[in-house]
């Protein structure tokens, strides 16, 4: 059984799943539109205090399986457990759940203050209780200097802090986040990527974040599903994601990446061979895997795996000739453009420290592209 599953057993007459540990169960959970299949079949287990990112292009199913977390979609099959405990046909108030949207959804007409301490006063607390949870948020997102004025006198990183402590000041037992960075612009973006995460974390709050921005998802999530159809293809954290992809989907999606398409030609226990018409030599892998002489495989190989040289280097085997195409200089590094005398094209990652005081390439250099035999990912599908 995968990550992304959970041994879970169920007692049918009372909804309650017993589970392995697992704080969020989905099982079988499917949800189709008129004969469209947005979500399916899908079973995922979500730890206590994790931040959990669902990550895919746009109409994977990613919103539609927040949606039905949150309650505003009923799910066409499966369940959703939290605690052990069936959610399904609970209205989204009648779960302990908050969601943030990418608008904030902040009341204009309100304070500061009065927008956090609204849903408290909903749950009918105490007046003076609302006003000590209200400054303990304040304190908690930086926000206390601010606290009487209104969203349009805020930026847009201080009304995302506003609309987090708002959803947090009810303690909930699942944040949702859908698509929480979207409205920022890019540097902003990057800067409160951490500053979000860090909140969450300081308060152990258990969170389900939606996102379509992989950087995103690296920089937050303790752990990310690649979502793609209605399926999740991988589960992992965002190094196993991106250096263990389990297919070429993931391996496509997160980062860069150059493929090689081929077939084993020899399979031994300690190494294997492909043959690609990709490259001119035969790839060596320096290690076995669980396949056969015939079967058709593809060699997962990021850009800083490669390395250039206008020299041929000394080692015996992932050595191909080429010619640069292209350079881009992108300040700490600088990406190439190689040609291989196969016509693969291939993008070779270097840092510019190396790059100034090492050997100057430039356009049109007959190169060598090489790599070391582990470097690779050898995906099956």
């Amino acid at each position: 059984m995968t990550e992304a599953t959970a041994t879970t057993r169920f007692d049918t007459a009372k909804g309650i799943a017993a589970n392995t540990g697992s704080y969020i169960e989905l099982v079988g959970l499917s949800k189709s539109f008129d004969g469209y299949l947005a979500v399916n079949n899908i079973d995922l287990s979500i730890r206590n205090g994790e931040l959990f990112a669902l990550l895919g292009a746009s109409g994977c199913g990613k919103s539609t399986l927040l949606r039905m977390l949150a309650g505003f979609e009923q799910p066409t099959g499966g369940d959703i457990f939290l605690e052990g405990r069936s959610l399904n046909g609970l209205a989204p108030n009648q779960r302990p759940f908050n969601m943030m949207f990418q608008s904030y959804a902040l009341f204009p007409h309100m304070t500061v203050e009065q927008n956090l301490a609204f849903g408290l006063k909903q749950e009918g607390m105490h007046r003076s209780d609302v006003e000590a949870r209200v400054t303990e948020m304040l304190e908690c997102v930086q926000m206390t200097a601010y606290r009487r004025r209104k969203p349009h006198q805020l930026s847009g990183g201080q009304q995302q802090r506003v609309a987090l402590a708002r959803c947090l000041a009810k303690s909930p037992k699942l944040l949702l986040l859908d698509e929480p960075m979207g409205a920022l612009d890019k540097k902003l973006r990057t800067r409160m990527q951490l500053e979000v995460a860090n909140i969450i974390e300081s308060l152990g709050v258990t969170c389900v974040m939606v996102t379509h921005d992989q950087e995103e998802a690296m920089t937050m999530a303790d752990r990310i599903a690649i979502m793609d159809a209605g399926r999740i293809l991988q589960v992992g954290t965002p190094d196993e994601i991106y250096e263990q992809p389990n297919c070429r989907y993931t391996a496509e999606f997160i980062g860069s990446v150059n493929i090689f398409d081929g077939v084993i030609a020899e399979d031994e226990s300690d190494y294997v061979n492909i043959a690609s018409s990709d490259a001119l030599n035969t790839i060596h892998i320096g290690h076995g895997i669980s396949g056969f002489e015939g079967q058709a495989v593809s060699l997962a190989l990021r850009p800083e795996k490669l390395q250039i040289s206008s020299r041929q280097p000394s080692q015996p085997h992932n050595c191909e000739p080429g010619e640069i195409e292209d350079i881009a200089y992108l300040g700490s590094h600088s990406v190439y453009h190689v040609k291989l005398d196969s016509g693969k094209l291939v993008s070779v990652t270097s840092m510019n420290d190396e790059r100034w005081g090492g050997e100057r390439l430039t356009w049109h250099d007959k190169v060598w592209v090489y790599w070391e035999e582990n470097s690779g990912v050898v995906l099956t599908s």
